[in-house]
């Protein structure tokens, strides 16, 4: 960098307009711009008045200081940026032509160019200052493996209706499952697993068919999944289902013990691993 500026009816002159090679307009003063301003003050001072020596000792004292403190940061980002590999990231940034990249997952390596740290994710590289989010590794699976949203359920043996479960989700990327098996369990703890022939799922939606809840006694179940994705996922809490009523009378021959279903069959609801999936559900 060269250290001139203009001299303006015998003042040094730093407007904005006049250091626009040298930095660009808006940008803090750094240790460079404090040196340009302290060389062309000593170069164009009152040789009749020339500035006390004490100040001078004062500024460069300052511009050490400022020269200091840049160092340090500089080594606490690149610092940072090394302590990123193996963390998973949100990166973004837009080129000079205005094409956005966005990425996300491990920052595999970090390299350093002219000073500046650049992280590579998905072998895309990015500068430090574009990551514009970090996560915990377990919170990123967490969200990505298969869920239920938690929600109380009502079934009325006067007025039976299908059962709809909502946000049931098979999962995203490598976390997502293609198939999962549904049970009631009663306050023993005990499973009655659901045909799977009485099951429907679709976009988020799983259906169970009414006639599957004519042979519980009124009371209060739980709905349990097990998924079948890499983590082997269960989820027996979050939906709750309450039937109220007086169920009726059961033809002869009907099996009170394991109405709806196999007990301990492991019977599972397919889907083809999207929450688009439609249609019946088959074992």
């Amino acid at each position: 960098m060269s250290f001139i500026a203009d001299v303006v009816d015998g003042k040094v002159d730093i407007s904005e307009s006049s250091q626009s090679k040298e930095r660009k307009v808006g940008s803090q003063l750094g240790k460079d711009d404090f040196l340009l301003l302290l060389v062309t003050q000593m170069k164009y001072q009152d040789p009749l008045e020339p500035t006390d020596n004490t100040e001078y000792v004062t500024q460069l004292a300052q511009f050490s200081e400022l020269e200091y403190m840049q160092n340090m940061m500089d080594v606490t980002q690149h610092t940072s940026a090394f302590t990123l590999v193996g963390k998973y990231v949100y990166a973004e940034s837009t080129s000079s032509t205005g094409v956005n990249q966005k990425e996300e997952g491990m920052v595999e390596f970090v390299t350093m160019k002219d000073g500046d740290a650049y992280v590579t994710v998905n072998g895309v590289e990015f500068k430090y200052d574009e990551i514009v989010e970090v996560r915990d590794e377990l919170y990123v699976i967490s969200q990505k493996l298969p869920s239920v949203k938690e929600q109380n359920i009502l079934y009325l043996h006067h007025d039976p209706q299908n059962v709809v479960i909502e946000d049931v989700s098979l999962g995203e990327d490598e976390y997502q499952a293609s198939s999962m098996g549904i049970a009631i369990v009663n306050e023993k703890a005990e499973p009655v697993t659901i045909d799977p022939s009485n099951v429907t799922y679709s976009d988020g939606k799983l259906i169970i068919n009414k006639k599957v809840f004519e042979k519980f006694d009124a009371g209060t179940y739980n709905i349990a999944f097990v998924f079948d994705d890499p983590n082997k996922t269960v989820d027996y809490e979050s939906v709750t289902l309450v039937i109220k009523g007086v169920k009726p009378d059961l033809p002869p021959g009907t099996d009170t013990e394991n109405p709806g279903g196999t007990e301990g069959d492991g019977g599972s609801t397919e889907g083809s691993g999207s929450t688009g999936t439609e249609g019946t559900a088959t074992a």
